[in-house]
């Protein structure tokens, strides 16, 4: 599959749109993520990757929908295990649930208001 510099430009600025959206926006108070949070946001990120799905079908056809879904889902498995590995350092170092998500930024220079 040939794909033009300008797709591949469009792409990462639309990537990095979205979660300087999500990191800067709607994640800049230091707050205990409760489960329905957290699902309504699992939700949203599905949406999206669906819906790129659905751009990838109707650009390049069904086969390359099919192999992105594919890598999305594989993807999506590996990063289950993640969630019990931090699960078990925050456990581990006492990190309060409102700041843990404060903790994952790497950026994070304690500045950005509470």
């Amino acid at each position: 599959m040939d794909v033009s510099l300008w797709v591949w430009a469009l792409f990462a600025v639309g990537v990095l749109a979205v979660l300087l959206v999500d990191l800067l926006v709607f994640h800049r108070r230091a707050h205990e993520v409760r489960l329905r949070e957290a699902g309504l946001w699992t939700a949203i990120w599905l949406a999206l990757a669906i819906g790129f799905a659905g751009v990838v079908w109707a650009w390049q056809g069904g086969e390359a929908a099919t192999e992105y879904l594919t890598g999305y889902v594989i993807e999506r498995s590996l990063s289950i295990d993640n969630i019990f590995v931090l699960a078990v350092i925050f456990g581990y170092f006492a990190v309060p649930p409102q700041y843990r998500h404060r903790a994952l930024l790497p950026f994070n220079d304690g500045r950005h208001p509470s």
